[in-house]
């Protein structure tokens, strides 16, 4: 009966133990596909007047982006499997512990966090490249077009909540 016990914890615990290191990376809970979450929107790119060239360059550096993403998610696959799996292990044995070890688990939870700040990092470059290819007025008006957005998001999350 202890193992069961044991074993429903470790459901219920580990997932949260996913879930907190994710939401700390990223500054608190985020929405999904609603049309706010943070980062490039196409829809304003549609309304900033985009040259061809403009256009074109964008769609290229996308097209890049994808290909990296998919050659290094099928270079990395197995990796990413063991990582997983040693990650798993690992908060397992913290959270069936007879005694819970507070630093141990400070530990993994700032080695889930790095890795997903370096995430962050590479995305928040990539969108850097991407906005240089705007002109300074265009510039100008993504910045209104985002803050508007933004705007209406708050709306959105007042009146849903």
């Amino acid at each position: 009966m202890k193992t069961v016990k044991k074993l429903v914890l470790a459901a219920a615990v580990i997932p949260l133990a996913f879930a907190s290191a994710s939401a700390f990376a990223y500054g608190g809970k985020g929405e999904h596909r609603g049309g706010c979450q943070g980062g490039m929107d196409r829809g304003i790119f549609k309304k900033l007047d985009l040259t061809d060239a403009q256009k074109t360059q964008l769609k290229e550096m996308r097209e890049t982006n994808k290909a990296e993403m998919k050659a290094k998610f099928a270079e990395t696959s197995d990796t990413r499997k063991a990582e997983r799996q040693a990650q798993h292990e690992k908060v397992q044995q913290l959270v069936l512990a007879d005694n819970f070890d507070e630093a141990a688990a400070n530990a993994l939870a700032k080695n889930m966090v790095e890795k997903q700040t370096e995430r962050k990092v590479k995305m928040l470059e990539k969108q850097h490249q991407m906005l240089n290819v705007l002109t300074p007025e265009q510039k100008t008006k993504f910045v209104e077009l985002s803050k508007e957005r933004m705007e209406k998001c708050g709306e959105k999350r007042k009146n849903h909540h």
